[in-house]
């Protein structure tokens, strides 16, 4: 009998020292601890974010991933039309907001904001050989494009309306690229970083920037309104990353001469 529990005790502390070690091969306590967050980006919207090869890339998606690297945590990136990611915030259906987003008072009613990450500000654009046009008070009469949800957008309502313009709004920086190389619209007003890019990518589209910058603009990383742990961590990874010099470089990547 006494034999038969020795066995039998063996037997036991060679499972238990098994089951050690499998829980060590799975990862540690730190590991499973790590939070995901749900990050809801626009990937039409490039040099801040773009599908390339079936990757995610651009200014935005680097950044959130290195200030995650700074702050222990992981990100899922969401690609979504840009007018619905803060209704997604506040659904919470998002942890963070991206795309660009100029930080306005409108939306700071609805979300909180990270400290400013980039400086922009708003174009105008038109089609290389159009003479006719150089600053908003030429666009009585003319056809304006914007996107929906994104202050370009609002820019294009309030100049329609104030000169008698046609108003036509798309859901892509692409739409209206191509409206306005294609001749269907006059103009369009986007965040002076995405022209500049689109047209160095396409210079087959024949577009120009013309006037000057109609507003400054100031990009942040939104968060649900109240979520101030997020918010905490995601300002300090991003000085972090100012500090250490990866913001520069990721700057450098996409918007570099």
């Amino acid at each position: 009998m006494n034999r038969l529990l020795s066995i039998l005790f063996v037997l036991a502390l060679v499972a238990l020292v098994a089951c050690g070690g499998s829980d060590e091969g799975a990862g540690t306590s730190d590991d499973a601890e790590r939070p995901t967050y749900r990050v809801g980006i626009d990937i039409t919207f490039p040099p801040f974010e773009f599908e390339e090869d079936g990757e995610y890339k651009g200014i935005d998606i680097d950044v959130i991933r290195a200030i995650g690297e700074e702050e222990g945590f992981d990100v899922e990136i969401q690609p979504m039309e840009f007018k619905t990611i803060i209704p997604s915030l506040l659904s919470g259906q998002l942890d963070i907001g991206m795309g660009g987003m100029s930080i306005t008072e409108e939306r700071k009613e609805k979300v909180d904001f990270s400290e400013p990450y980039y400086d922009s500000h708003l174009t105008m654009v038109v089609a290389e050989d159009n003479d006719d046009i150089t600053s908003p008070d030429d666009l009585e009469g003319k056809t304006v494009t914007g996107k929906k949800g994104t202050t370009g957008g609002l820019y294009a309502e309030e100049i329609a309306e104030k000169m008698n313009a046609e108003l036509r709004l798309f859901d892509s920086s692409p739409d209206m690229f191509q409206e306005v190389a294609n001749g269907n619209s006059d103009v369009f007003f986007e965040d002076e970083p995405v022209i500049a890019y689109g047209i160095k990518q396409n210079p087959d589209y024949g577009l120009k920037i013309v006037g000057e910058p109609l507003n400054d603009t100031k990009a942040g990383i939104a968060v649900k309104k109240g979520n101030s742990e997020l918010l905490e961590k995601i300002n300090s990874g991003l000085q972090k990353i100012k500090d250490n010099g990866t913001y520069d470089e990721i700057i450098e990547t996409y918007v570099g001469n």
